[in-house]
């Protein structure tokens, strides 16, 4: 009998092999980039660009500008180009970059550790009033961001602030930013360690290197010996704090991987001290761990802040100690809480030699090129050749005779520049904002300002330590999570039904005491409009209701939602 044929067996689909590409870190193998900035970097450092910005593009003009280069390794010299005039919040996320480019460029001035003469204060001044329609920002991070430069002008611009000893070098892009540093390192009668000499070193050794030229994304520093923690050291890539070791004497406590944005971590420590020798070298080695181990596959996820949540400060630690360093780093002790709540530095204080340094607040670091020149003539008319910017977007005059000092207060205060300022105007902070950035949504810099008069005209009595920070979108670069009012900027419905600017609301943050993430109520947003109202409200309720000596972010986290709306 013949056998039953079989039924051919179904063929097994094969399935599609791929090699793994991981997180696109370099030191796993992983060289071939995952996305459109790993390849423009790939195919050219972002610092061969001041070539072209010179020979080709400011000969040639805007139009001539290759697109990799425009909203790419410009970025690198501190250019990115300004949002369009006339562009609202609600088409930000909807228009391509071509659609929101002006044809004019921000240009930031890198300055580390916030340290100025007044010569170099008056040419910043001067290159604003000749370049930039005489606008002039005092960052957060201590430096200066002009507006309306034109690519024709950026190679004379260069000159004239290097001629000085200031650049732009590095001051935006994938590379290490803008080193934050203590205003008064150096003159404080309460400092710990002055961290100058390891900033300087840093600048000398890797600032335009291309050891250090293409990272994942941004690197951020902050180095300070000042027990006031006056860099918010919590929400850097890597800070080095002061601190008092038992044995070794004064040096630093080594912190990684803080951040805000969409994702914010407070940085963790990492228990170890370092000497201020080793400042320079235990830096490189926290930078190359980003740069070999960094996650270059998702912008999202390329932050220092996301591997060291990963991996954990022990890892992280002993791979910086066994393939950076090559030897083990010395345990010591975490930094002091702050006597204070203000850090900024703002007022008359003694410096260590006996004479003065006085702090003043612009409006929400908003200053231009005629005030920053007259602040120059200012410091220099009181015996005076030093200026500081503050991460709190304040400036000081340092080196001042007692006998100067009134007579200098009385000059700030004819400039609005006051050392005397309300808990308002002191504690309120804000970003660039839909004026320029192309990344915002709603108005932050003249909102703020309002703000302060607003609520110096309702609440005249208000002293304790707030601050107010308001930003034009979610990338927090004015560290809304961290405020005690931090105020997010969106696009939200009016009583009215029609969509306007405003701010979704986030209570108690707080950075050196308790430092911490700010309280987000349920369905908590205001409009521009109803700003002040809502925090007048916010801010009588806790003056009702505060314990003694209670802090407003301790009151935040413990009052009702009804309290808070």
């Amino acid at each position: 009998m013949a056998a039953t044929p079989q039924k051919p067996a179904a063929a097994t689909p094969r399935r599609k092999v791929s090699r793994h590409r991981g997180e696109g870190q370099w030191a796993a193998g992983h060289f071939t980039p995952l996305n459109g900035n790993e390849q423009f970097k790939k195919d050219d450092d972002g610092l061969n660009v001041r070539t072209r910005i010179e020979t080709i593009y400011s000969k040639r003009g805007f139009d001539s500008i290759d697109p990799n280069d425009l909203r790419g390794r410009m970025r690198w010299w501190g250019l990115y180009t300004q949002r369009k005039p006339g562009i609202d919040g609600g088409k930000t996320a909807i228009l391509e970059p071509e659609e929101l480019d002006d044809k004019y460029f921000m240009l930031r001035v890198r300055i580390d550790g916030g340290r100025l003469t007044t010569q170099q204060l008056r040419v910043i001044g001067e290159v604003s009033q000749e370049f930039a329609r005489g606008t002039a920002d005092i960052t957060d991070r201590q430096n200066v961001q002009y507006h309306w430069i034109r690519i024709e002008d950026v190679p004379e611009i260069w000159n004239r602030l290097e001629a000085v000893g200031l650049s732009t070098t590095e001051a935006c892009g994938d590379t290490p930013r803008v080193v934050l540093g203590s205003p008064v390192a150096g003159i404080a009668e309460d400092e710990i360690i002055d961290g100058t000499s390891a900033i300087d070193e840093i600048h000398r050794q890797y600032i335009g290197s291309k050891e250090f030229s293409n990272l994942p994304r941004k690197f951020k520093t902050a180095i300070s010996g000042s027990p006031l923690l006056d860099v918010a050291h919590e929400i850097n890539d890597v800070a080095f704090v002061g601190v008092h070791h038992p044995e070794h004497g004064p040096g630093f406590d080594l912190w990684v991987g803080g951040g805000l944005s969409t994702n914010p971590k407070i940085g963790v420590r990492l228990g170890a001290w370092v000497p201020l020798d080793e400042v320079p070298d235990v830096w490189a080695g926290v930078i190359g761990i980003f740069r070999d181990y960094g996650y270059r596959r998702l912008r999202t996820r390329a932050r220092l802040k996301f591997l060291v949540a990963d991996w954990g400060a022990e890892k992280f630690r002993q791979i910086l100690q066994d393939e950076y360093l090559g030897r083990e780093l010395v345990d010591g002790p975490a930094p002091a809480q702050p006597l204070q709540r203000w850090r900024d530095h703002v007022g008359v204080h003694r410096q260590n030699d006996g004479r003065f340094y006085v702090g003043f607040a612009p409006r929400v670091g908003r200053v231009d090129g005629t005030t920053l020149t007259k602040i120059a003539e200012l410091a220099e008319a009181h015996g005076s050749g030093r200026v500081r910017t503050t991460v709190e977007q304040k400036m000081i005059i340092l080196d001042v005779e007692e006998a100067q000092v009134d007579s200098l207060v009385e000059s700030l205060e004819a400039l609005d520049l006051t050392a005397r300022p309300s808990s308002f105007r002191r504690g309120t902070m804000a970003c660039t904002g839909i004026e320029y950035c192309k990344l915002a949504i709603v108005e932050t810099k003249a909102r703020g300002s309002q703000l302060i008069d607003e609520l110096e005209r309702r609440i005249p009595d208000f002293d304790e330590p707030l601050t107010i920070n308001i930003n034009g979108c979610p990338n927090a670069c004015a560290r809304i999570q961290v405020a005690d009012i931090g105020l997010k900027g969106q696009l939200v419905v009016n009583d009215r039904g029609e969509q306007v600017e405003g701010y979704q609301v986030h209570l108690g943050g707080a950075l050196g005491l308790e430092a911490g993430f700010g309280r987000k109520v349920r369905g908590l947003k205001v409009t521009s409009e109803e700003l002040p109202d809502y925090v007048e409200r916010v801010l009588k309720r806790f003056q009702e209701e505060r314990e003694d000596g209670e802090r407003f972010a301790t009151w935040a986290a413990r009052a009702s939602e009804e309290a808070l709306s």
